[in-house]
């Protein structure tokens, strides 16, 4: 090439380094991150810490070997960080504390289970814990050779949500709250019984723990019933902060004064398209507000990549009570925004803008923050901003072997979209990647991609896929249809119990925007997308002809069969009408891809993991059988051992072998 870069390429994703975490020190001075690496022989993923200096001088490797070291946080005195790992078990994590200042991690737990969340107390003696037991009949069977060989006999379920995607079956056990000495590292538990708690935090002053549980008579079936507790830190009884709010309260955070908590809610009972909003509310109870309702910005990590996650994170109150921090989800951006409490109408304020903001943290004098930002040409890097003046400084200098790398050129767009009778035309957000060396005297072949949930967003976030599409000569186009989050809440709930309508519309007036562009190849258009973008895929080669290749990819395509199959279980019914398919079959019908399969014509590639809790294996077979039966060229790729997050998170040699197919398919039909 005339810059002597070289293309990206599938076998490329054995290359990154994925980062994440972003603990600042409470002088700060330092922060702490994760870095993942693969083992391109193995296959396996190895985590270690690494800490930076605020300054900009450097950051180096703190913790070392082939063990995933994660979840880090400083002891309120800074000399300790508190970590899991799996160093001695590769199948059980357990919490290490290691000097900052150097020496040997120390074990600090002996425990059988899985960890959900881990936070210091305030004087630095204890741990606060979210943690699930193994269940005694699997501990038992690994305890027995014999046992452990012929595997589990049967399993017996009661709960209506048994399995979670990624997860796989859920243990009887449920998440409870314990509590670990630090010098000691005795383990006390308490809380238990048949329900679920979670979103455990301490009191300012270390009294009392806050914590967050559904105690409604079958929490399966009342999803929105989570409500806010509060009990001491030595155990006991304890009471729910009781509030005008009756809807779904989650990621409670109190406020540093102890006279508030902020938590993150929704306005109403299901309804999963409305944005999540921010509430405070007095620690002793009382009247909810909600502070961002009228701003109709959705609070939330939604912005999808495929090379690094970006979590979410509980509000974070600043040290005088007085400014709330947290993620918003906007127009393709995630930036960290400030809500000023010191007026009686709470002002909106962006403190981090630009990409997109995942982990993040502030020192204990609320004069700088640290985080993680990803953007369109960028897995990821941790930063550093002063609060005072803004000034941020990039700490962290990972991946910089994509220098070498042509990735194209990315322009936004604001394109007209669709209309309907119930929906008139609104601008639509989009962006187009062209290939490197693009010329526009040139025509291209083209791949429209369509994102998952749909309550998500594409936007400024790292996509190696499609990077190494573009590097096939590919103009790709991507944009956030109706459905999507980011752009208020009448944007997002457009579709509520009417997928495949007005998002359809939207989607096809991109296509139609693309193919007016001089550069591009009306009759080489290819589509592909996976979970909800599957959903529409499958939408799209059954009710139109004008795409030459498809790839369905992890498919929701027939309502009737996945309600009740997927782990979101019935909670399908609240995304179509509040009606189960024996009450209104029709409804789950004209909304599915099957509905429409008779008219297929598009030669369609199948994708689907045979772990996929989310979109049951069964749904990617029913496209591929009917599209082989109505002669339509098709095949059907299964990954066995990943789940409904492939693209994302699953084994390295199955994700490069998936975007092979994906470009394979691709040229097969649009290249000439």
């Amino acid at each position: 090439m005339s810059d002597e870069k070289r293309l990206l390429t599938a076998e490329d994703l054995y290359k990154f380094q994925v980062l994440s975490g972003a603990e600042i020190s409470p002088d700060g001075a330092h922060v702490v991150y994760m870095v993942q690496r693969v083992d391109p022989k193995t296959e396996k993923k190895y985590t270690n810490l690494w800490l930076a200096a605020t300054d900009g001088s450097g950051a180096r490797q703190f913790t070392y070997g082939d063990q995933s070291d994660s979840q880090p946080i400083w002891s309120p005195d800074g000399q300790t960080i508190a970590f899991m790992s799996n160093r001695d078990d590769e199948k059980q994590a357990q919490i290490y504390l290691i000097p900052v200042a150097g020496g040997e991690a120390r074990k600090l737990t002996d425990l059988k289970g899985s960890f959900n969340s881990c936070e210091w107390s305030p004087d630095g003696r204890k741990l606060l814990l979210t943690f699930r037991k193994k269940d005694q009949e699997e501990i038992d069977r690994e305890a027995d050779p014999q046992k452990k060989e012929l595997g589990i006999v049967a399993r017996h379920i009661t709960r209506v949500f048994f399995k979670g995607d990624g997860i796989g079956y859920l243990p009887q056990e449920h998440s409870h709250i314990w509590t670990v000495d630090v010098a000691t590292g005795e383990a006390t538990q308490l809380t238990d019984g048949g329900y679920d708690e979670g979103d455990a935090i301490w009191s300012p002053d270390g009294q009392q723990i806050l914590f967050v549980s559904n105690r409604s008579e079958d929490p399966d079936f009342e999803l929105d019933a989570d409500e806010l507790y509060v009990m001491p830190a030595t155990g006991g009884p304890f009471s729910k902060i009781e509030t005008d709010h009756a809807f779904q309260k989650y990621m409670p955070s109190w406020s540093p004064d102890g006279q508030s908590i902020a938590y993150l809610g929704r306005r109403t009972s299901g309804n999963w398209w409305q944005n999540t909003c921010l509430y405070v509310v007095p620690a002793a109870g009382g009247t909810a507000r909600n502070l961002t309702a009228h701003f109709d910005v959705h609070l939330s990590s939604a912005t999808l990549g495929d090379v690094v996650g970006l979590p979410m994170l509980r509000p974070t109150w600043a040290a005088d009570s007085q400014t709330i921090y947290f993620q918003v989800t906007r127009h393709g951006k995630q930036p960290l925004m400030a809500l000023s409490l010191a007026s009686d109408e709470p002002q909106l304020s962006t403190l981090v803008a630009g990409g997109a903001v995942g982990s993040y943290s502030f020192d204990r004098n609320n004069d700088k923050v640290a985080y993680f930002q990803t953007d369109m040409t960028d897995p990821g890097q941790i930063w550093v901003q002063q609060l005072a003046d803004g000034a941020a400084c990039r700490l962290s200098q990972h991946n910089e072997w994509l220098a070498e790398v042509a990735l194209g050129q990315i322009e936004e767009v604001w394109f007209d979209g669709g209309a309907n009778d119930q929906h008139p035309s609104r601008k639509i957000q989009g962006w187009i990647l062209t290939p490197p060396e693009f010329d526009p005297a040139k025509q291209y072949p083209s791949v429209l991609e369509i994102h998952g949930g749909p309550q998500m967003q594409y936007g400024y976030s790292f996509m190696a896929e499609f990077f190494v599409l573009a590097a096939q000569g590919y103009v790709v186009y991507f944009s956030n249809p109706r459905g999507s989050q980011g752009y208020g809440d009448d944007h997002c709930g457009a579709i509520y119990n009417n997928w495949g309508t007005i998002d359809f519309a939207d989607i096809m007036a991109w296509a139609d925007y693309l193919e007016q562009q001089p550069y591009i190849d009306r009759e080489r258009m290819g589509v592909t997308g996976g979970s909800y973008g599957g959903y529409m895929t499958g939408m799209i080669v059954g009710r139109s002809q004008r795409f030459k290749a498809a790839a369905a990819q992890r498919v929701v395509s027939n309502f009737t069969s996945m309600w009740g199959s997927s782990d979101f279980n019935w909670g399908w019914t609240r995304a179509l009408g509040d009606q189960t398919p024996w009450e209104n079959i029709e409804n789950y019908w004209r909304q599915s891809p099957m509905c429409y399969i008779g008219g297929a014509k598009t030669p369609t590639l199948v994708i689907h993991s045979q772990n996929d809790f989310r979109c049951n294996q069964e749904q990617g077979e029913q496209l591929y059988v009917a599209l082989r039966k109505l002669g339509v060229d098709s095949e059907l790729v299964l990954f066995p051992g990943e789940s409904h997050g492939l693209s994302r998170g699953g084994r390295t040699d199955r994700r490069v072998a998936r975007l092979q197919h994906i470009a394979r398919w691709m040229n097969k039909y649009l290249q000439r």
